[in-house]
């Protein structure tokens, strides 16, 4: 069973919320879902329902500048006109919050995917009493040599347009190692009937303002911080997982980086998965099974965990 709603946040921004659940009145947990730039909450149904029908009750909404939240604000691909990132980030704070309101003692995982997995990692510098535990699918690592000229071009572009230029900084090159690739986002899957529904959906692979790329850096920024990274509880269960041959992740090496700067500010317990050939989107990969056990596994393995 699934149901939406929309939830008003503090500037008045309408955020749309869809829950996914079933019959069972005490679920495992709560999972709820951070999803990725230029894309939407409709797009994880199939782990949604796997998650369902393994005893938990779901929760994912449509980031400002994305879906029907964006929609309904009248521009995709821009989320605020003052601190986007981290009023996006809140979002999910507001939604926690709700959560809580139902389901006030269930334990309740953060899985962010992609952007969603950055705007997860600033959410646990400020919320990670709130969860048991965070999942995050597809990050990487961005050096300043990167992200600091790259928002200052951003910042200089007009904000409310779509900036095909910064979108073929970002991701020009991320089919370059991908042998005999049919078309621009194969590297998001091999599964080519995947990356179709990507390619056909009006509401994915969208090209974003070039203010969305100055929100993004400066929320790509903070958490890279080790100074902001310390103020996470040791106990945080962390599970990084991410393919191979992601780009987003430096093909293994930007994941490693992101997991050193956890691992020297003292987190725990961190558990870093690479699937082997997999590319950026796991949960739409050809081993998604695998990909939806492994997660469900690691959840089962920290509830035990007092």
């Amino acid at each position: 069973m699934e149901n939406t709603f929309w939830m008003k946040a503090n500037d008045d921004v309408q955020i749309y919320v869809k829950k996914w659940y079933s019959s069972v009145t005490r679920p495992k947990a709560i999972i709820q879902l951070s999803h990725g730039m230029a894309e939407h909450i409709g797009r994880y149904e199939a782990f949604a329902h796997y998650l369902v029908s393994q005893g938990f009750v779901v929760y994912g909404n449509d980031h400002r500048g994305h879906g029907q939240t964006g929609l309904k604000q009248g521009l995709l691909g821009y989320l605020s006109d003052r601190n986007g990132f981290t009023k996006t980030m809140e979002d999910l704070h507001m939604i926690t919050l709700r959560i809580r309101q139902e389901f006030p003692n269930t334990p309740l995982f953060l899985f962010g995917h992609s952007m969603g997995s950055f705007l997860s990692r600033l959410y646990i510098e400020k919320y990670s009493d709130l969860i048991k535990g965070v999942i995050l699918s597809g990050t990487g690592y961005f050096p300043a040599a990167i992200s600091k000229p790259g928002k200052t071009l951003a910042a200089l572009l007009p904000p409310n347009k779509q900036s095909k230029l910064m979108n073929q900084l970002a991701f020009g090159n991320y089919n370059s190692k991908i042998k005999e690739n049919k078309t621009i986002f194969d590297w998001l899957t091999r599964d080519n009937q995947e990356v179709q529904k990507y390619l056909n959906d009006p509401l994915s692979g969208f090209v974003p303002t070039a203010k969305f790329f100055v929100d993004l850096m400066s929320g790509i920024e903070q958490v890279q911080s080790k100074k902001h990274a310390s103020s996470i509880r040791k106990g945080l269960p962390m599970l990084f997982i991410s393919g191979t041959e992601d780009p987003v992740g430096n093909h293994e090496k930007g994941v490693w980086k992101s997991v050193r700067i956890y691992e020297k500010s003292g987190i725990e317990n961190i558990t870093t998965l690479l699937f082997d050939g997999a590319r950026h989107e796991l949960i739409n990969e050809i081993n998604k099974k695998e990909v939806f056990t492994v997660i469900e596994n690691w959840i089962r393995e920290n509830l035990k965990r007092e």
